[in-house]
């Protein structure tokens, strides 16, 4: 299938003038918020590969001559294989090309970035990697939610709620509960229920406050707020969806502090005008 695939692109093996690739950040949805870098790497590419979390504004910085090739994956819903995603950045720098691998928030922040850079490796492909914005830091400051602070959190604990059946590095739970801090969860909408209810039974307190935030740091952005106990009825009820990101612990009170601070400067301000 993978060769078939390669064949099917026109990409042809030319040795001794290898391309290179770069495994780009896009950030966290705000097109704006891709790195100099980035933006300067996507717009000299010869080829992109690019994820479904990449916005067309975005897709807009690549050169004209770009050839734009999409390989997105979604909830059970894929694309291409990884295994077939390798084989293309392969086949690709093989031609002597610019590679562009662009990839929501950060590569190597469950971004199968390591596992990409190792396939490229592997082949003798030169790579570099471009960091970009991670919705788990950025999807909870553009809601208000400072993932630490000194009044509740000195530290973060980032875990993806999305895990395929057999993975070798299964989140546990009960160990979470017990680190303190806040935890930030990753493409786990879906799973919100069953979690948030481990996390109980691990003794974290039902009235933990917890916010998920829908596509963070775009126009879309939607917020919602609750507790450990009713934050995944919260968002059913919302009808939150994917991409969305999860934050739990004290430092969602935060928010909530500062939009009382911003009613209260508000009301004065109206009263006294």
């Amino acid at each position: 299938m993978v060769s078939a695939l390669v064949s099917s692109t026109g990409v042809t093996d030319r040795a001794g003038v290898p391309g290179k690739v770069y495994l780009i950040g896009a950030g966290p949805g705000d097109p704006e918020l891709i790195t100099v870098k980035g933006l300067r790497c996507l717009s000299r590419a010869d080829v992109v590969l690019y994820d479904r979390l990449v916005s067309e504004e975005l897709l807009a910085g690549a050169s004209a001559r770009a050839e734009l090739v999409f390989v997105g994956k979604g909830p059970r819903q894929h694309t291409l294989t990884q295994a077939e995603i390798n084989a293309l950045m392969i086949a690709y720098a093989r031609s002597g090309r610019a590679v562009a691998r662009l990839k929501g928030g950060d590569p190597f922040v469950f971004g199968r970035g390591g596992e990409e850079a190792l396939a490229l490796a592997l082949a003798g492909i030169p790579f570099e990697v471009v960091p970009g914005v991670s919705a788990a830091i950025a999807a909870p400051a553009a809601a208000g939610i400072p993932v630490t602070h000194r009044d509740y959190a000195s530290s973060v604990t980032l875990v993806t709620g999305h895990q395929a059946q057999g993975d070798r590095a299964a989140v546990n739970w009960r160990a979470l509960a017990q680190l303190g801090g806040t935890i930030v969860v990753l493409m786990g909408v879906q799973a919100l229920g069953n979690f948030t209810s481990q996390l109980r039974e691990a003794g974290l307190p039902p009235d933990l406050p917890a916010a998920v935030i829908q596509e963070g740091t775009t126009p879309r952005q939607r917020v919602v707020i609750g507790t450990l106990a009713d934050i995944a009825e919260r968002a059913l009820a919302a009808n939150l969806t994917a991409p969305a990101t999860t934050v739990i612990g004290e430092v969602v009170n935060a928010l909530r502090e500062t939009q009382q601070a911003l009613a209260c400067w508000e009301y004065t301000n109206h009263s006294t005008s």
